[in-house]
């Protein structure tokens, strides 16, 4: 599977997911992401690679230990690595294709946002919602 930046000018690829995917709604996650939780799997070393763009990549270590690398040029988050981990932590929205599997669990459900809501008494369009400009 393959998967990108916002951009396109950082490419990687992945052989498989290693762990189920996981929501986190702990405040780092929300801040990083700019969203109320972060879908994230983990990859072990060797099943991941970057195709392009390495060049652009920036990280930001958010707590001791743990770097979470984006695109320099916009901003997408892509990984987090912690030291003496063989694994990354995958951004799984960054995907271009569909993993073939669904969030098994969520964590940090104490911090989530207490205005997330989503279900059928919120209205879905399947593109923008009528009258947009």
């Amino acid at each position: 599977m393959q998967g990108s930046c916002l951009c396109g000018q950082i490419g990687y690829e992945i052989s498989r997911l290693d762990s189920p995917i996981e929501h986190c709604s702990c405040r780092s996650c929300r801040k990083a992401h700019a969203s109320a939780f972060n879908t994230a799997a983990s990859v072990k070393h060797s099943h991941f690679r970057w195709l392009r763009g390495t060049e652009q990549l920036r990280f930001y270590e958010s707590s001791p230990g743990k770097r979470r690398y984006f695109c320099g040029n916009c901003g997408t988050q892509l990984i987090a690595q912690r030291e003496g981990v063989g694994e990354v932590i995958l951004r799984v929205a960054t995907l271009d294709e569909d993993p073939g599997q669904v969030p098994q669990f969520q964590i940090w459900a104490s911090a989530e946002v207490p205005w997330l809501q989503y279900g059928p008494h919120v209205a879905a369009y399947p593109e923008w919602e009528s009258g947009h400009r």
